[in-house]
């Protein structure tokens, strides 16, 4: 019979060969936000598996003290995160050569699973939530002690695989292979929803990778500062008549945490003048003692004549209302204040769990409903998201431009209630009678282009390696091509003086696929020549290619297709195929758990020829997957696209592209016979 000393004999990567004795219970550090309760759901049998679950990591020696301590987690906190096993103090992304590992990416890989865990990056670092209230690194603190170990063990040879925050343990590989392969939260069909999700996260199952983080790449919310700088100067553009800024024109929104943090700076950026109302006041001061925000007012009145003041003076502010947007948007309509652009970006992919506070309850009253009364706060929550949506219908009739950001703020509405909101009435199989920002911007403006968020870290932890990454990655753009590569140029050019670093020396560009191999092959020259350190590259998920999400970044695909992952499959697997360092693939994204599968990928540039080889067939063909989807789906810019790329690449690569049908004979055939196939 096996019994767990044989278990223990037979393995060199285990808790107990980094902890010589039960490591004590941990101190945490006064001020830093904490988790909500999580939603408990378990009956008895699934709440004792839950538990063995959890003691599957830990040596049979402390089962005995650990096994009420974890059960009274999980009953008291939602979830098992295994505290004990958390470093004290605070963890930070390092400079990669004080990692211990047998290869560069191993080394690289660590660097950037902490900075995801820093105090000044993650929202509730103390549960691994790196942003967007669930999003993950790993599920508790003894899979980050593994994963650490093992990335220490990990050679050129091996592939360390992890499966929703699970090492599953190292196989042997190539170096031309990837060091990790990451899946979270892949849930079969039948079961791939809200309900089961919460149960498989409690049970130690299922982790909740978000986009970036449950891939390791997380750069702080700088991603979704040029996400939401490029939304709303292209919203401007589209609405406004702008040229070249918002000068003189009002953003209002919401959510100042995690990702959502972005907003007021890129507000700033962008030349406009931005109200954010935002409940958690923790959250506020991040980004006032950032310098992301300007101003904290509680008073909405006082708060729109300040917008007023700027928005006359032509001047830049980003504006902290600290209160609840539906309040704010109640004062508008009722005062006849005019809003021009306005949008959302709480965490309203999980509206129950956190993400969004009801109007009339403050936010420690949210906090403790979760606890105490979670039915009450779902109530609650449905009636503030559907009034909310009048408010926001009433500032549509009367001119105002509102899309949603892709936080599922929409499917939110609807599911508590607010059938109105769906284009049909009945369900979300036509969308919704508001935008996504994808389907009305980012969509055709720049994903069917092939530009999306291409990102890069400077291991070396050195400013002065980022600033000549900038200045490479600037002469690598023509700004006269396209205004994309116009904004983008300017973006580079200002990004240090706009002090956009949170955590590791990481930036973010909008570049298409060709932009995005020119840029990688120039650094991985830069580091085989000694001018600068190792980096990581990769992108966020939240781009033209690796995404398949009805709701946000696929919701200009019109052929139908909008509904299948085929995309974000062959994208996670063509680059496991062209040798990435790093290859993820995530249930859920930013719009909640059964409603994307995101692909991602990691890579890190050594120098080498090997990588520069990689960069030739794996960067264009991340994005480029991308484009050929949208292009089949008959996306006019995406086919014109595609076209070009045909042509240049004629000897090595070859997209099929579609005929387009006359809308008028299409239209008139099946006016003649669809009452004919009902009766049939």
């Amino acid at each position: 019979m096996i019994n767990n000393i044989d278990i223990s004999n037979s393995m060199r990567v285990k808790l107990s060969d980094i902890f010589e004795k039960l490591p004590p219970k941990p101190k945490f550090v006064e001020g830093i936000r904490r988790a909500p309760k999580r939603e408990f759901n378990l009956s008895k049998k699934e709440t004792e598996t839950a538990l063995k679950n959890a003691l599957r990591y830990i040596p049979e020696e402390w089962h005995e003290e650990l096994a009420p301590e974890f059960l009274d987690e999980l009953i008291t906190r939602g979830r098992i995160y295994g505290y004990r096993f958390r470093p004290e103090g605070r963890i930070m992304g390092k400079p990669i050569d004080e990692y211990k590992g047998k290869c560069i990416e191993g080394k690289a890989f660590q660097v950037m699973i902490d900075n995801n865990l820093d105090f000044e990056v993650a929202l509730y670092p103390y549960e691994l939530v790196t942003y967007g209230e669930t999003g993950q690194v790993c599920q508790n603190w003894m899979q980050y002690r593994l994963i650490k170990r093992y990335l220490e063990e990990l050679t050129d040879e091996q592939t360390l695989v992890v499966a929703s925050g699970h090492p599953l343990g190292l196989f042997r590989s190539t170096p031309n292979s990837p060091r990790v392969i990451i899946t979270n939260a892949l849930m079969v069909g039948m079961f791939d929803d809200q309900e089961h999700w919460i149960k498989a996260t409690a049970m130690g199952v299922a982790n909740y990778g978000q986009m970036t983080a449950g891939g390791w790449m997380y750069i702080g919310p700088q991603g979704i500062v040029h996400g939401t700088y490029n939304t709303i100067l292209n919203a401007g553009r589209m609405k406004l008549g702008i040229k070249e800024d918002l000068r003189g024109h009002l953003f209002v929104s919401s959510g100042l945490g995690g990702m959502s943090g972005a907003q007021g700076k890129a507000v700033k950026i962008a030349k406009g003048v931005g109200i954010i109302a935002e409940v958690d006041y923790s959250r506020i001061k991040t980004r006032l003692d950032q310098g992301w925000i300007d101003i904290v007012i509680d008073n909405i009145e006082e708060a729109f004549k300040v917008a007023k003041e700027y928005m006359d003076k032509k001047e830049s502010i980003a504006i902290a209302y600290y209160g609840n947007i539906v309040d704010l948007l109640e004062y508008a309509v009722k005062n006849n204040i005019h809003i021009e652009l306005l949008s959302d970006q709480t965490s309203c992919h999980v509206p129950y769990d956190g993400g969004y506070c009801p109007q009339g309850v403050t936010f420690e009253e949210r906090t403790e409903l979760l606890r105490t009364d979670r039915e009450k706060f779902i109530e609650l929550v449905n009636k503030s998201l559907v009034h909310h949506f009048e408010l926001i219908r009433e500032l549509v009739n009367r001119g105002t431009y509102f899309f949603d950001y892709g936080n599922s703020f929409m499917k939110a509405v609807f599911d508590a209630g607010a059938k109105e909101i769906a284009r049909n009435g009945i369900d979300e199989s036509e969308g919704f009678i508001f935008p996504s920002y994808v389907e009305d911007i980012m969509g055709p403006m720049l994903f069917d282009y092939g530009y999306g968020p291409f990102r890069w870290v400077c291991l070396s932890g050195k400013p002065e390696d980022l600033l000549k990454t900038d200045k490479a990655a600037m002469e690598c753009i023509d700004p006269n091509r396209r205004f994309q590569d116009r904004d983008n140029w300017i973006w580079i050019r200002d990004a240090d003086k706009n002090k956009l670093v949170v955590g590791t020396q990481a930036r973010i560009l909008y570049q298409d696929a060709l932009g995005r191999m020119r840029i990688a092959l120039k650094f991985n020259e830069m580091v085989r020549n000694g001018e600068i350190g190792p980096v990581m590259l990769g992108r966020d998920h939240h781009d033209t290619g690796g995404t398949d999400s009805p709701f946000r970044e696929t919701s200009n695909i019109k052929d139908g297709s909008n509904i299948m992952a085929d995309m974000a499959t062959h994208c996670f697997a063509g680059n496991a195929a062209r040798g990435m360092s790093l290859v993820a693939l995530h249930n859920g994204g930013g719009v909640g758990i059964g409603k994307a599968i995101n692909g991602g990928f990691g890579l890190v540039l050594d120098g080498s020829e090997r990588v520069d080889n990689i960069i030739k067939t794996a960067i264009p063909w991340d994005a480029m997957v991308g484009v050929a989807r949208r292009s089949w789906a008959r996306n006019e810019n995406s086919i014109e696209t595609a076209m070009e790329y045909n042509k240049k690449f004629s000897d090595t690569d070859h997209i099929t592209i579609p005929y387009i049908p006359d809308e008028d004979l299409v239209r008139r055939l099946v006016d003649e016979r669809y009452e004919e196939a009902l009766r049939k």
